[in-house]
C-alpha cells in the first residue's frame, strides 16, 4: 500500500511523518524504515526504526530511487513499513516520473504486504490524477 502526505512547504508533512514512524515503531511486528535526505530526523525518529540517509547511497532520480527500494525489500523480507521524507529533493521534481515510480512500487508492495508513505511537497492538483488515490 502506498500513502502520500501532500502539501506545500511548511504544511506539517514531516511532523506528520515523524509521528507515523514513531507509532509504527511501537506497534509493528516487522521492521520499520525511514528514508531521509541528510541527517535531519536523527533525534526525532525512534531508535527502533531504521533511519537511512539516502545521500550515503548517491541516489538521484526516480529510476534510481525505485531500484533502491527494490534492493531494500530484496535484502530484508521483514520490512513492514517504509517512510520517505523529502521525496522531490531525492528524486527530482518530475511529477510524471514520480507517478510512474509510485505505480511500480504499488505492484511491488502487493507482493510483500508492506506499506510505504511519502511526503510530497506540492499541491494535490500538481500531481497526475492517476496517483490521487494514494493521497491521505
Amino acid at each position: 500500500m502506498i500513502k502520500l502526505i501532500v502539501g506545500n512547504k511548511g504544511s506539517g508533512k514531516t511532523k506528520t511523518l515523524i509521528n507515523m514512524v514513531n507509532e509504527a515503531a511501537k506497534t509493528s511486528k516487522g521492521n520499520v524504515v525511514c528514508v531521509e535526505k541528510g541527517n535531519t530526523l536523527t533525534f526525532d525518529v525512534s531508535h527502533q526504526a531504521r533511519l537511512i540517509d539516502i545521500d550515503t547511497y548517491g541516489v538521484s532520480g526516480f529510476d534510481a530511487f525505485y531500484g533502491f527500494f527494490c534492493g531494500l525489500f530484496a535484502g530484508n523480507y521483514d520490512i513492514t513499513e517504509v517512510f520517505v521524507d523529502a521525496t522531490f529533493k531525492i528524486g527530482g521534481k518530475d511529477y510524471l516520473a514520480f507517478a510512474i515510480m509510485v505505480e511500480k512500487l504499488a505492484k511491488l508492495l502487493d507482493d510483500n504486504g508492506a506499506t510505504m508513505t511519502f511526503t510530497v511537497s506540492c499541491g494535490k492538483d500538481d500531481l497526475p490524477e492517476r496517483i490521487h488515490q494514494y493521497i491521505i
